[in-house]
């Protein structure tokens, strides 16, 4: 399959390294990116769909990426998953706004095996953000970090209040102790997903120190686009 990935993004400041999903390098295909401005991490990371004036400017979005000619539309940010199907019905190409749609498939991989899934925030991942994702809550367990400064100062808050730069090693560090602990707790957990777009370029390290399978939107980017 030829063609582009265009990705839905976040406006952000914070340095998008290699593997983050906002960032076109990490893509296995050319990839575009279109800011919508003004959905920071504090307009989109919560228990539902964002503002209907940034919904309509996500699916213009979409929209102008089918026409250029993309074979597939992803995000920056698994919590779109809010808006998954409203954006996937505007376009006649493939969708994935989150490593949470994946959730199924890895059910699949292990017999129904719970699904560890470690997300920006485990108190913004509740019953809207599971149920448009399709998600029966007993199928999974969470970790988040929103509860980690390193991690939360980065990511989540405004545009403006986002630290400009981050410490690679210790965020994949923390990433790491986060993962430990989620399986520590549940080690009935068969394949971990990661939600949130900043986390995939730790997934390798997650491999290595969780011996399960780590999955994450750049995965099913590569299963949807060849």
């Amino acid at each position: 399959m030829t063609g582009f990935i265009g990705i839905l993004s976040l406006d952000t400041r914070f340095p998008r390294i290699q593997g983050d999903s906002g960032n076109p390098e990490s893509y296995h295909l050319p990839a575009r990116v279109r800011v919508i401005d003004g959905a920071s991490g504090a307009a989109i990371v919560r228990d539902g769909p964002p503002d209907e004036a940034f919904v309509a400017r996500f699916i213009e979005a979409a929209r102008a990426f089918e026409s250029e000619g993309a074979v597939l539309i992803t995000s920056s940010c698994g919590f779109l998953v809010s808006v998954q199907h409203r954006i996937a019905r505007a376009v006649n190409v493939p969708v994935m706004l989150s490593g949470l749609c994946l959730v199924p498939l890895a059910l699949h991989m292990t017999a129904g095996r719970p699904v560890g899934v470690l997300t920006a925030s485990a108190q913004s991942l509740g019953p809207s953000i599971l149920a448009a994702a399709g998600i029966d809550p007993d199928q999974i367990r969470i970790a988040g970090l929103e509860h980690r400064a390193a991690f939360a100062d980065t990511f989540l808050p405004s545009r403006a209040s986002q630290n400009v730069r981050f410490d690679v090693a210790q965020m994949e560090r923390l990433v790491v102790e986060e993962g430990r602990a989620l399986i520590a707790r549940a080690p009935e957990i068969g394949v971990v997903i990661l939600e949130c777009g900043n986390l995939p370029p730790y997934a390798e390290a997650l491999r290595h120190a969780l011996g399960r399978p780590v999955l994450s939107i750049l995965d099913g980017a590569r299963l949807l686009s060849g």
